[in-house]
This record gives C-alpha cells, structure tokens and sequence, in this order.
C-alpha cells in the first residue's frame, strides 16, 4: 500500500516520534514493505514515519533507488553514535516538495539502530547515505532538513508554501 506522504505544516512532523517497542510482528513487517513502497512510489531514497502520518521512530533507506536489494535499510528507534567531516549539497525532502537547498551534513556517519527483529546494529554510512542517515533521524526527533539552513532562506520557504496553501495548492 501507498501512503500519502504528509506535507510541512503537519504537525506530526514537528514533534518527536514514539520509540517502538513491539518486532518482529506481521503488522510492522507489511508496514516496512508498504514504507519502501511508499518511499519508491515518491522518488525517495528515505523514507520516516512521520512523514507518512505515523508517529513512530521508524525510517527506511534505499540510496539506490531499488537497484539493488542489499542497499535497502531499515532504521527503528536509530541513534546517531558518530559523525566525521563535512559535505555540503544540495537537499530536498517528499514533506517540502518543490523546495531544494544547499544543505551542509557531516561526511561519515555511524548510527546504532534495530532492525524488524528488534536486534540492534551498526552501521557506517558516507556521503549520501551519511546525509540520509542525518535527514531521516532528524524526522523522528521533530526536525526538518530546513532547520539546518538560514533563517532568511527558511523564512522565505515558509513564506513561499503559506502562499501555496492560500492558493489551494500545498496538499
């Protein structure tokens, strides 16, 4: 099943997930695999609960865009144990869609997670997938990657999608 993605302006978005507590359960194993085809579905390479409308400390990662199978990773309840070195690029997200900006992240990224079954792991992840291990996190705790650019730029953004959601067209 595809999941409508939530747009900014939802709350859901800006508060701080649940921790998950229940694996290895049908239900969370159908809600991955319709996470993934959901985050395809958008042209996503990640993909948080939240932003699904789910307030639950769950992301799933593909930066491969399904190419290959052994890219495919599942975050629950992830914890971003180390960053390294600095990258800027240009990023976007499915909730602000329209809207790109340079973004600056660390380079290398370690994060301990879990995954369906509850078993914790580590993994090391650079350039873009360090980015999407960033980005991703950050919508589990209530952040989006527009917190990381200037307030002038943010503010001319908000100001942007207000004028869309006047129109009718910011759904």
């Amino acid at each position: 099943m595809v999941y409508p993605i939530v747009k900014f302006g939802d709350p859901v978005l800006e508060r701080e997930a649940e921790t998950v507590t229940e694996f290895d359960t049908p239900e969370l194993h159908k809600f991955l695999e319709d996470m993934f085809e959901s985050m395809y579905a958008a042209k996503g390479v990640g993909l948080a609960a939240p932003q699904i409308g789910v307030s639950r400390k769950i992301a799933v990662i593909d930066v491969s865009n399904g190419e290959n199978p052994e890219d495919k990773l599942v975050l629950i309840n992830p914890k971003i144990l180390k960053i390294d070195g600095k990258q800027e690029g240009e990023e976007g997200c499915l909730s602000i869609p329209g809207f790109r900006e340079q973004v600056r992240r660390a380079r290398s990224v370690t994060v301990r997670a879990q995954n369906a079954k509850g078993e914790e792991y580590e993994k090391k992840g650079e350039d873009l997938l360090a980015r999407a291990f960033l980005h991703e996190t950050d919508h589990l705790y209530g952040r989006l990657y527009i917190t990381h650019i200037s307030a002038l730029k943010r503010d001319l953004m908000k100001r942007k999608i207000k004028k869309l959601q006047r129109a009718g067209d910011w759904r």
